[in-house]
């Protein structure tokens, strides 16, 4: 004889309940196959497999027991003398059957929800979910994420890192990122989290350790001039990262700023940390205190008491240690030394420089400048050179297209200009926001901008006709063309903050 359920379980909500769930698990057992022999990881499957099916399973195995009970309630009312509850007789073997069943059942379903929840958790916490579930919001992080020195580094490693306490508080985060995304209030461009990061201390410092910086290290950097030999310009600098000896510590070098014997505390005005007026330094053995003040640009009382007081780490530098946006001078510069571009042909980092100069309202728009422009640029000052060269120009043109969509996404308005590297001093004020010679303490003590604190230039000039340091001295800095007036003291950044140079 075939055991049947008790008749409780029959009533629409239950069965409704039932057909969810089993659809469900079908969908997902079906889906799982698929992403198991599907070469290429799809982030919408896993979307489906591990968070939206499994709500809809969930859903469906909660409403079989409220129909249960509803059907119960309804029953009651009808027979007034019924007991609130089913009566459990091991004795009767359909109600035996039935808890072997349930019993089963829910076994299984916890099993299968162990695994799935770590899955889950898994998918959750993956790079491809992180940057390509809401593509057109999250495509400028992802992908210059995927061209960055920490590429290797999965996002949560700094993002979240380890511990209970930072994995709920990115949750939290990421119900309102997805209310952003849902309704439009995300922000354009999309504002780089520096105030809710983790302490450098519990992310980087799990990899770097900052007492065993080396000394000193060589750099050689090359630019192109916009004339029509795309002249070479050649600057090679000894980087003072640490001192001259690494026994000697941190006692001087860039990377003094974090030695332990020191605190350097500072106030920015700007919420990207751009702008820092005031900066305090406490010797931590002696207890001698300064304070510099920019005497341009000094902070009201009421300013000291509302805006946020930081002590200095890594991350007041190296801001942009994975998601570096390359300015157009920089990536057409990369693009000249690796080969990708043509020197050989004249006026071409002119003619990229024109064609990017002003920013563009989306893609379709300036890939379709891009070329339109290059190509306008050749044939109205130089036809014969289009002439003569118009199937590597056109190369050329797809190369900086190229480029381009790395480094630049105006949908979300991002691109090199909004998100500025604090390394250096080049396309934002970086070192110079607080070694600019205007911070002074009462006693008149300055912030130095001498260069030489940082690096000796030990190599300048175009290829072939370099000029070179002698052993321990250093070549007082020639820019590649003429400064005149005020363009001598001025910041670099005035000029190359600009796409156009």
């Amino acid at each position: 004889m075939a055991l049947k359920n008790p008749r409780v379980f029959y009533n629409w909500l239950s069965l409704t309940g039932f057909v969810i769930t089993a659809n469900s698990l079908i969908l997902i057992l079906i889906l799982f196959l698929l992403s198991i022999f599907s070469e290429n990881d799809n982030t919408y499957l896993g979307l489906f497999i591990y968070l939206i099916l499994p709500t809809f399973l969930v859903l469906g195995l909660i409403l079989i027991p409220i129909g249960v009970l509803l059907n119960i309630r309804k029953k009651k009312s009808v027979e007034k003398g019924m007991d609130p509850w089913p009566v459990i007789d091991l004795n009767q073997r359909q109600d035996w059957a039935t808890l072997v069943k349930i019993f089963l059942i829910t076994t299984l379903f916890l099993v299968a929800s162990a695994m799935g929840s770590y899955r889950a958790f898994q998918y959750t916490e993956s790079v491809e979910f992180c940057g390509t579930l809401c593509h057109k919001e999250m495509e400028p992080e992802y992908v210059t994420y995927q061209h960055s020195a920490h590429a290797k580094v999965t996002c949560v490693e700094c993002h979240v890192s380890q511990g209970a306490d930072w994995y709920v508080k990115s949750k939290m985060s990421g119900i309102y990122q997805v209310y952003s995304v849902l309704f439009k209030k995300y922000p354009k461009p999309i504002a780089t989290p520096i105030h809710s990061l983790r302490p450098v201390r519990e992310t980087c410092e799990r990899c770097h350790w900052p007492e065993k910086f080396y000394s000193r290290k060589y750099r050689s950097q090359r630019s192109y001039l916009s004339d029509s030999a795309n002249t070479e310009w050649n600057v090679a600098l000894l980087m003072k990262i640490g001192p001259e000896f690494s026994p000697m510590g941190l006692t001087e070098g860039i990377h003094w700023h974090i030695n332990n014997n020191f605190r350097i505390e500072y106030i920015s005005s700007s919420r990207n940390r751009e702008s820092i007026p005031w900066v305090k330094l406490t010797n931590l053995k002696t207890g001698e205190v300064k304070t510099f003040i920019d005497q341009e640009n000094p902070l009201n009382k009421e300013a000291m008491d509302t805006l946020e007081l930081r002590s200095m780490d890594c991350m007041d530098c190296h801001n942009r240690p994975s998601h570096l946006y390359k300015s157009a001078p920089d990536y057409i510069d990369i693009g000249l030394i690796s080969g990708m571009l043509p020197k050989n042909i004249a006026y071409i980092k002119k003619a990229a420089m024109e064609a990017l100069k002003n920013p563009f309202p989306d893609k379709e728009t300036a890939m379709k400048d891009i070329e339109t422009k290059i190509l306008g640029f050749y044939k109205a000052e130089h036809p014969e050179i289009l002439k003569l060269n118009e199937l590597a120009i056109r190369k050329a043109i797809k190369d900086i297209q190229g480029e381009y969509n790395l480094n630049a996404f105006p949908y979300m308005r991002a691109d090199a200009s909004q998100y500025l590297n604090h390394i250096g001093h080049l396309e934002s004020e970086g070192c110079f926001r607080c070694h600019s010679d205007r911070h002074k303490t009462a006693k008149g003590e300055s912030i130095s901008r001498n260069c030489n604190l940082c690096h000796t230039i030990i190599a300048q000039g175009t290829t072939g006709t370099i000029a070179n340091a002698t052993i321990n001295s250093t070549l007082e800095f020639q820019h590649p063309t003429e400064l005149k007036g005020k363009s001598k003291t001025a910041f670099c950044s005035e000029c190359h903050r600009s796409l156009y140079d």
